[in-house]
C-alpha cells in the first residue's frame, strides 16, 4: 500500500475556491482503480493553535493507494492535470510526502 500526505497552502484566501475544485474532482479520483482513500482534511475546530496548525490558508490531502502503479496512474490521468491547471493560480505552495509501510526490524 502507498500513502500520500500532501501539504497544500493555497494564495490568501483561496482556499475555499480550490477545496471546491478539489472535492469537484475527489468524486472521479475516488472512482479510479487502486484508490483507497482520497480526502482533504483541515484544523479541527475547537483546538488551540499550536507549531502544527495549518491557518486559514493551508490543507492536507491524505490518499492510500492500492500500488504505486495506481498512484503513478493517477498523477497522469486527464482529469487530475485539468484540476491542477485550474487552480494552479490559486496555490502557492506544495509539499508531497509518497510513503508504505515501514517494516519492523
Amino acid at each position: 500500500m502507498i500513502h500520500v500526505v500532501a501539504m497544500l497552502t493555497t494564495q490568501p484566501g483561496q482556499r475555499t475556491k480550490v477545496l471546491q475544485a478539489f472535492n469537484a474532482n475527489a468524486v472521479t479520483v475516488r472512482a479510479e482503480d487502486g484508490c483507497i482513500e482520497y480526502v482533504a482534511t483541515v484544523d479541527a475546530q475547537g483546538m488551540p493553535a499550536s507549531p502544527g496548525t495549518l491557518g486559514d490558508d493551508t490543507f492536507v490531502v491524505v490518499e492510500k493507494w492500492a500500488s504505486l502503479a495506481a498512484l503513478q496512474a493517477h498523477a497522469a490521468a486527464p482529469h487530475m492535470k485539468a484540476y491542477a491547471a485550474s487552480v494552479k493560480e490559486l496555490m502557492a505552495k506544495r509539499v508531497i510526502h509518497v510513503l508504505e509501510p515501514a517494516e519492523a526490524a
